[in-house]
């Protein structure tokens, strides 16, 4: 990538990659623990609402106190010091800026946050998946239109699938399936914030004391997660998804070429060129073997008796006929990557991933029987579950954006498992969420 030596280039010239940070939680904590040790990079101010929450991280982090007592953005820029502050507005209008990341994870802040970064000329990585999934494609379009870029978060799974399937096609092959692995059981899909903790084993009190959000554990549980995932690959990459919701198969590392190719081929896909997510554990709870649970993959097709022949030369893991294989990488290090994101954008001007079209979407659907009057919490809530689905089913049928869902009143009874509509609950058909995605309604691809 080379990424190192143009980092150490623009601190030879004094021109550091200037940083602005939105959010001290997980994620940005995790990134903390790196930016001060890579040159290039200057860290010139950190947003956290609660100021001693980012400090806290910041120690955590083994931040000298002496590198965080800048009193301004401006002071920052001067000494090479990083500013804590509560402001986002002013962190991203600062002249001093010139990055900003969005590690704050709230879907509709988000869009307006990253609008905010494109108006002043900033660029922007999105840690924020969520506001990804229910405006990326315009994002990115205006941001390319700002000329500035509009970027993935790397570390995340979705930046880096991005990555694997672009690595298969410059190379040459053509990309099957992508994805990620998970935990995932059908019965998943009704957990709430009150079942998560007993699913994943974890006891109540520790989970409180040891301050774990509910909500965002559920949301990884409940199948939510992963479709707004697998949707914001596919408005990457060109790859569909199911048109009836993920699968979510039961398969390990061994098993992703035999299982993940079309249905004509022996396998499970309606057609080649499809995300899915494979699942850690079988339908009865016995561990898959060589599960891929924080992993990433792309399956691969072989036109030629000479590739499959290479297949077999160099040890890829093949199907039965030799003619598809796969790459998969285990883990993900989440906020610990996130700084290729920056070095990409701050030296090259390029995205880790980007959304290019509207190709796939992330619909709330019902855990329980909704009655009316209700009002829903959204993502990893009590109520509903998102689950992927084409673009174009979402928007002809006026289906009702996961990430949009949370706050609104429900009009009228809603049946457990069924799509809830727009028509379904009160909210402001003008407000700035909707004003962007009817934008977005004709970028369908």
């Amino acid at each position: 990538m080379n990424f190192y030596s143009m980092l150490k280039k623009r601190q030879e010239e004094g021109n550091p990659v200037r940083v602005g940070l939105i959010g001290a939680g997980k994620f940005g904590t995790m990134y903390l623990s790196q930016v001060r040790k890579v040159p290039g990079v200057h860290l010139v101010g950190l947003c956290e609402l609660n100021i001693p929450k980012a400090f806290a991280s910041l120690k955590r982090t083994n931040w000298p106190d002496a590198q965080v007592n800048a009193k301004s953005l401006e002071e920052a820029f001067k000494t090479g010091k990083t500013c804590v502050l509560d402001s986002a507005d002013e962190l991203i209008a600062s002249p001093f800026t010139e990055v900003i990341i969005d590690c704050t994870g709230l879907a509709e802040l988000g869009i307006e946050t990253s609008l905010k970064c494109i108006q002043h000329g900033k660029s922007i990585v999105n840690v924020n998946v969520e506001a990804d999934i229910l405006a990326g494609p315009v994002l990115a379009k205006r941001a390319r239109e700002a000329g500035v870029v509009y970027s993935l978060a790397y570390g995340d799974q979705p930046a880096e699938i991005c990555e694997m399937v672009d690595w298969a096609r410059t190379a040459g092959f053509e990309v099957v399936c992508a994805g990620k692995g998970t935990r995932f059981q059908p019965k998943y899909h009704q957990s709430t914030p009150n079942t998560i903790w007993g699913y994943y084993g974890i006891p109540e009190e520790h989970a409180i004391k040891s301050g774990m959000n509910p909500k965002l554990f559920n949301s990884f549980l409940d199948g939510t997660k992963s479709a707004i995932e697998m949707s914001c690959v596919a408005n990457c990459t060109g790859l569909l998804p199911p048109e009836d919701g993920l699968k979510f198969p039961a398969c390990g590392a061994d098993d992703l070429a035999r299982l993940l190719k079309p249905k004509s081929a022996g396998g499970i896909l309606d057609h080649s060129g499809m995300v899915e997510v494979v699942a850690s554990e079988e339908r009865d709870g016995r561990p898959v073997f060589r599960d891929l649970r924080f992993g990433i993959y792309v399956t691969l097709r072989g036109d030629s008796e000479y590739m499959q022949d290479c297949y077999k030369e160099y040890g890829m893991v093949t199907d039965e006929t030799g003619e598809y294989t796969c790459l998969y990488r285990p883990n993900h290090m989440i906020g610990l990557e996130l700084n290729i994101s920056v070095a990409s954008v701050g030296t090259r001007h390029e995205p880790t991933g980007s959304p290019v079209a509207f190709r796939a979407d992330v619909a709330a659907v019902a855990k329980f029987d909704i009655p009316a009057g209700t009002v829903l919490d959204g993502e990893g809530g009590y109520y509903v579950y998102g689950e992927a689905v084409p673009a174009k089913r979402s928007v002809e049928n006026g289906l009702l954006p996961l990430n949009f869902s949370a706050g609104k009143r429900v009009k009228r009874d809603i049946k457990a498992g069924e799509f809830l509509s727009l028509n379904d609950v009160e909210y402001d058909p003008n407000c700035l969420t909707m004003q962007v995605r009817r934008e977005m309604a004709g970028m369908i691809e």
